[in-house]
C-alpha cells in the first residue's frame, strides 16, 4: 500500500493543504496573540521614547528586530524542541566560546570596560543573552536523562554544576545583572521540577553565604549602585539619579496618566536610558496606573498560559523548557520594575519585548518560540 493512499486517496495537493491545517490548527495562537501585543507596546512605547531626539533611529532599527524575532518565532516554532535538547551540551559549549571570545575579541559596553558584544554593523549581538537559551536546554536534558534514561540525581547534580562556568564567565565580563538571571533561572527550573529540594535548598543556602565573597569582588562602580539603591539620597545627582527619576517619572502618571507624548520626564530627557533599562518609567508616567495594570496584566496571561503549556507538555524536556522560558520571562519583568520602582539595584535588565535591544528580544523571541514547539507537539504533531 502506497503512502498516498494510506491517507486516503486524496491528490497530493489535497493532502498538502489537509497537513497545512493541522498545522494551522495546533498553532498555540493565545501564546502568539500575547506576545505580539506586548511587542506592539514596546514599539510605541520605544516610539515615543526617541521620538525627534538623536536616538529616533532606535525606532527604525527595533522594528527590523521585530521582523527578525519574528520569523525566529515561526522556525524555533516548526524545529522539534526535543532536537534541541539532544543537541543541549552543544549549544552550551558553543555558548562559553562566544563567551570567551567577546571578552578577547569583543567591544566595551561603556567607559566601565565591560566586554559583552560583537559588534555586527547597525545590530550588536551579546553572548550572554544565547547562554541563557543554552542553560535552559541543558536543564531540560538533565531532568530528561533523570527521567528516561535513570540518571542518578547525585550525577545529575555534577554535572548541572558545569553551568557554573557561563554564570561565572558572564560576572567577569562584568554583567551582574545577567549572571543573576541566570542563577535564578537555575534555581526556578530546581524547585519547581526537581523531586527532592533539597539540594536546591543547599546552593541557595551557599549562595547567599557567598554574598560578602561576592561583594568584596564587585567593582566599584557596581557597589556605588548597591548603596544607591539602598539610599537614593545619598547621592541624588549621581549614583541615585537614576532612580530617583525613574521614580518621579512613575508617581506622575498618577491613575490615568499624561498621555502618549506627553510625559515631561520622557519628553524632558530627565530620565536616562529610558529606552533600555527604564521603558517601563515611560509608560507608567504617560498611561498610568491604569495602562502599567494593563500591561502587566497582559504579562501576567503570558506566564499563566506558559505554565499551562508546561503542565500539558509531552514529557518532561517540554515542561523544563517551558518552566524556564517562563522563569527568564519572571524574573527579567519582576528585576526591571523593581529598578524602575526603586526597589532594587540599577543592574541593566530589559523589560522583556520593551526594551530596546536587538539580543533580548531575539532571545526572548526564540524561547517563546520553543514554547510554541512544545505545545505544538503535545498534539503529537
Amino acid at each position: 500500500m502506497s503512502l498516498w493512499k494510506g491517507l486516503g486517496e486524496l491528490p497530493r495537493s489535497q493532502v498538502g493543504v489537509t497537513r497545512w491545517q493541522r498545522f494551522r490548527a495546533t498553532v498555540d495562537l493565545p501564546l502568539v496573540l500575547a506576545v505580539l501585543a506586548i511587542c506592539g507596546v514596546g514599539l510605541l512605547n520605544l516610539y515615543s521614547a526617541t521620538h525627534g531626539t538623536r536616538h529616533a533611529s532606535k525606532f527604525d532599527q527595533q522594528v527590523q528586530w521585530v521582523v527578525v524575532g519574528a520569523l525566529a518565532f515561526v522556525v524555533a516554532t516548526i524545529v522539534d524542541y526535543r532536537t534541541l535538547v539532544r543537541a543541549a551540551w552543544f549549544l552550551l559549549a558553543g555558548a562559553v566560546g562566544l563567551l570567551l571570545v567577546v571578552r578577547l575579541l569583543g567591544e566595551a559596553a561603556h567607559a566601565k570596560g565591560s566586554y559583552r558584544w560583537f559588534n555586527l554593523g547597525t545590530m550588536g549581538g551579546q553572548p550572554s543573552e544565547i547562554a541563557k537559551l543554552a542553560v535552559i536546554l541543558v536543564l531540560a536534558r538533565l531532568f530528561h536523562d533523570a527521567e528516561v534514561r535513570h540518571l542518578r540525581w547525585q550525577d545529575a547534580t555534577l554535572r548541572a554544576a558545569v553551568l557554573a562556568i557561563p554564570v561565572g564567565l558572564i560576572a567577569m565580563q562584568p554583567d551582574l545583572g545577567t549572571s543573576i538571571l541566570l542563577v535564578l533561572i537555575i534555581l526556578s527550573v530546581g524547585f519547581v521540577c526537581m523531586p527532592n529540594l533539597w539540594p536546591m535548598v543547599y546552593v541557595t543556602l551557599a549562595g547567599l553565604a557567598a554574598v560578602p565573597i561576592i561583594w568584596e569582588n564587585m567593582h566599584p562602580y557596581q557597589k556605588q549602585r548597591v548603596l544607591a539603591f539602598l539610599d537614593p539620597g545619598a547621592d541624588p545627582t549621581g549614583a541615585g539619579w537614576h532612580t530617583r527619576q525613574s521614580i518621579f517619572a512613575v508617581g506622575s502618571g498618577k491613575i490615568t496618566g499624561k498621555g502618549y507624548m506627553h510625559g515631561t520626564q520622557n519628553q524632558f530627557d530627565f530620565l536616562p536610558e529610558h529606552w533600555t533599562d527604564f521603558p517601563f518609567s515611560v509608560w507608567a508616567e504617560e498611561w498610568g496606573f491604569l495602562g502599567s495594570a494593563a500591561l502587566l496584566g497582559v504579562f501576567a496571561f503570558l506566564l499563566t498560559w506558559i505554565l499551562q503549556v508546561a503542565l500539558s507538555a509531552r514529557d518532561k524536556a517540554g515542561a523544563v523548557i517551558c518552566i524556564g522560558v517562563g522563569a527568564m520571562t519572571f524574573w527579567h519583568m519582576v528585576v526591571n520594575i523593581m529598578m524602575v520602582l526603586g526597589m532594587a539595584p540599577v543592574v541593566g535588565v530589559t523589560l522583556p519585548f520593551i526594551s530596546y535591544g536587538g539580543s533580548s528580544l531575539l532571545v526572548f523571541m526564540l524561547g517563546m518560540g520553543m514554547v510554541a514547539s512544545v505545545s505544538l507537539r503535545k498534539h503529537g504533531y
